[in-house]
């Protein structure tokens, strides 16, 4: 069994919007979505604390509201910042969840897509442990597809694009290293199991491929 098949059979999205196969780290950093949300948009961003390094807690603790802001002169500037994605994908692959995807994380801020500004009402956030400046892991492509579809097959999503596409001039994650194509691809494979099982679900719209 390939990592994808591995975490297509793990990562199951229940309806309290918990995910299995996920680390599960609750943070405070969201609020209730309007109560007519459709949640039909995926945002995939990259972040690396402090910029350009990666490992550690940094991330984790930040989304958690605990970071150690002396740890780094780069934090100073974050001490004020609330924030969090629904889910991390870390370099190794491994997966973190901080907020219920039912509910409306702090991942976007002032965004807009396809006409429809405050992206967080009716999104999903992605963050990989990555910058603009480096390829992405293999095994993060492969556990970013099989959540991808595990997301799509509890919530209604149509679309996916990146932090730079919600907020142009404003942000440029997940970056020029990040691989729409692969991205795709492995989401192919991914629908296709998702498909064969008993499960429907049609392709998602990738915006970077438009």
């Amino acid at each position: 069994m390939n990592p994808t098949e591995a975490a297509f059979s793990r990562f199951v999205v229940a309806a309290d919007g918990w995910c299995s196969g996920v680390s599960r780290m609750p943070s405070s950093n969201f609020d209730a979505r309007p109560a007519d949300a459709k949640i039909d948009l995926l945002v995939v961003h990259n972040i690396s604390l402090p910029p350009g390094q990666f490992g550690g807690q940094f991330i984790s603790d930040l989304f958690a509201n605990r970071l150690d802001y002396d740890a780094h002169p780069y934090f100073d500037q974050l001490r004020a910042l609330r924030v969090s994605a629904h889910f991390l994908i870390r370099r190794d692959g491994i997966a973190m969840q901080f907020v219920s995807a039912r509910d409306r994380a702090w991942h976007a801020g002032h965004s807009s897509f396809r006409g429809r500004d405050g992206c967080n009402d009716f999104s999903i956030g992605i963050e990989l442990e990555g910058s603009d400046f480096e390829p992405f892991s293999g095994i993060q492509y492969e556990m970013l597809a099989a959540l991808t579809v595990a997301l799509q097959a509890a919530y209604p999503l149509t679309d996916v694009a990146g932090h730079e596409h919600i907020a142009p001039g404003r942000k440029t994650d997940p970056g020029p290293f990040f691989d729409w194509g692969d991205y795709h691809l492995r989401y192919q494979q991914a629908l296709r199991r998702l498909q064969s099982s008993t499960i429907a679900a049609h392709s998602l719209h990738f915006h970077a491929l438009a």
